[in-house]
């Protein structure tokens, strides 16, 4: 049995409370005739509970964008990954291009969170991928092993088998640049080349990769149809239901 496709939105610091819950109602309906993939949104923190309601029995999973390394604690404005599984959430993002970048998480910092996040029930997503300089300067596999190999490091193989890889290179995030379909299958089977040859071979048989950076309606269609492209990790496009369900339409 191949990988199922999976469409995630991540919804960034927008949709306050009363909008994120408009366009989660918005999404069911639209998604509802949608059974050739798997779809997913993280909202803000403080709309995880009400999109969470909303989405209820509709199997569009919910997931936090970012969680603390601790369950508890002196961690002023942080949340834990004990506090999203309460609110309803089953997944969260680690590692998000913008957590490195703007608020300075480190390869470390982001393992120390998928240990955090498995440990209170929630699936990781390890996001990672290259700077525009890095990619000009030659340096992609590089960088995509060494956060593989940190981010991953201390984990038993049926968590690295259960968790989602994103790939998001950095200098398509938000700028309308989208990496070719043949650069992403690129990186893509480096990304599954080298789980192959750090864990047993089922690892990279069942993990699925998402592909994340301007994702839209548009090109979707190119990008997975790839066939180490699993699915899409979607900014801009997520939200309004119309633009998402296109994406998921492309599969």
């Amino acid at each position: 049995m191949g990988r199922r496709t999976l469409i995630a939105g991540n919804w960034k610091m927008n949709k306050a409370t009363g909008e994120a819950d408009a366009l989660a109602r918005e999404l069911k309906a639209a998604l509802a005739d949608c059974n050739q993939a798997d779809f997913a949104v993280a909202p803000t923190f403080l709309t995880i509970s009400e999109v969470s309601a909303r989405l209820k029995h509709t199997g569009i999973q919910v997931g936090g964008q970012d969680l603390h390394t601790h369950s508890s604690g002196a961690f002023t404005g942080a949340v834990s990954g004990e506090m999203l599984r309460a609110a309803g959430c089953s997944f969260v993002l680690c590692g998000h291009s913008e957590r490195r970048s703007v608020f300075g998480d480190t390869d470390e910092t982001v393992n120390a969170k998928v240990h955090a996040a498995f440990r209170s029930g929630l699936q990781p997503y390890l996001c990672i991928g290259e700077t525009l300089e890095q990619r000009e300067s030659g340096q992609v596999q590089s960088v995509i092993e060494r956060q593989l190999t940190i981010g991953l490091a201390g984990l038993a193989t049926d968590q690295v088998a259960s968790l989602v890889i994103a790939y998001e290179p950095v200098w398509a995030i938000g700028t309308g640049r989208t990496a070719t379909p043949e650069t992403a299958q690129e990186v893509h089977a480096f990304i599954r080349g080298w789980l192959q040859d750090n864990f047993p071979g089922f690892v990279a048989t069942q993990i699925r990769i998402l592909y994340g950076g301007s994702v839209k309606p548009g090109n979707a269609k190119e990008l997975l149809a790839q066939p180490d492209i699993d699915g899409a990790l979607v900014g801009g496009a997520s939200l309004k239901a119309e633009s998402f369900k296109g994406i998921a339409q492309a599969v």
